[in-house]
């Protein structure tokens, strides 16, 4: 067996996986999304995917390594000069240093087209979140029946009942809803959707409210101010205008995660500013505002 050939067609290979699993972790939605609604591509979940990317990433290092080991009299010839001295800086050398420079310090300061890039798999995960949905908290999966019901103020006997109901197999209330989900086949989500009394199934997330939650819902910083208003119900022009009160510059299409960047805030400091509009002003005084965006 030829070590040099089997080397060089496992660096083969494993690129090709290597360049799969990262495209398709580039529009994979974000964890949260991908492990409340239990996303899968081809029956492999985000996790999945991820352990096979950074595995198979190591054995292409390694072929990699063991590659050039191979081919290391080759390389040098490439870092000759025309007097076959050994010169690290050669042209070809630079040039290739350039290029890898550049992507650094282009994606560093965000400029086309490596922000771009970037912004595409933003714009993936975001779709993907809006397709399946948000969970209520950060890794609400995790969570055991009955701390999930206090969270959610679902009595927990009913959510219980209700998920018993609909054939689902409930040992106890400290059952983590992923075991459950997993024992049934079915995403959390689904499981959520089963306890939840339909009077409840729309939660403060979904804009049926003008009160915003203590901590806000994973991914708010991935929303347009638009789209945070919509969702919570709130008078977009009035809390820009709130906002310009206290000089915080913002717009109807920046995400609250640039807004915060834009005027040196952090994002969670931006909702914590509409919180406390939102509480100061209160329902009431909000909608009359509807007279001034006549105007």
């Amino acid at each position: 067996m030829n070590m040099r050939r089997v080397t060089s067609l496992t660096t083969f290979l494993s690129f090709f996986v290597v360049l799969l699993t990262s495209i398709v972790l580039y529009i994979v939605p974000q964890g949260r999304v991908a492990y409340w609604a239990d996303w899968r591509l081809w029956s492999l979940s985000k996790e999945q995917w991820g352990a096979i990317h950074i595995n198979v990433g190591f054995l292409f290092s390694l072929s990699l390594s063991l590659h050039i080991y191979y081919n290391w009299k080759t390389i040098v010839l490439y870092l000759k000069n025309k007097a076959k001295q050994v010169k690290v800086f050669t042209k070809e050398f630079n040039v290739a240093l350039i290029l890898i420079l550049i992507c650094i310090i282009g994606t560093y300061a965000e400029i086309p087209p490596f922000s771009t890039i970037i912004k595409i798999s933003d714009e993936f995960k975001e779709s993907a979140a809006k397709k399946y949905g948000e969970p209520p908290y950060g890794h609400a999966e995790l969570s055991s029946i009955k701390t999930f019901a206090k969270k959610m103020g679902i009595d927990l006997k009913v959510g219980i009942t209700l998920l018993k109901k609909a054939g689902y197999k409930v040992d106890n209330d400290t059952q983590i809803l992923k075991e459950i989900a997993m024992n049934s086949g079915v995403s959390p989500q689904q499981i959520y959707l089963a306890m939840a009394p339909a009077s409840d199934k729309s939660s403060v997330f979904s804009g049926k409210t003008q009160t915003l939650p203590e901590t806000p819902a994973p991914g708010t910083g991935n929303l347009t101010l638009a789209d945070f208003c919509s969702q919570h119900n709130l008078n977009m022009k009035v809390i820009i205008r709130s906002l310009k009160e206290l000089n915080i510059t913002s717009k109807e299409d920046m995400t609250i995660k640039k807004i915060g960047k834009i005027n040196k805030i952090s994002p969670i400091d931006i909702y914590e500013q509409i919180k406390s509009i939102v509480e100061n002003r209160g329902v009431n005084q909000a909608n009359e505002a509807n007279e001034d965006i006549r105007n």
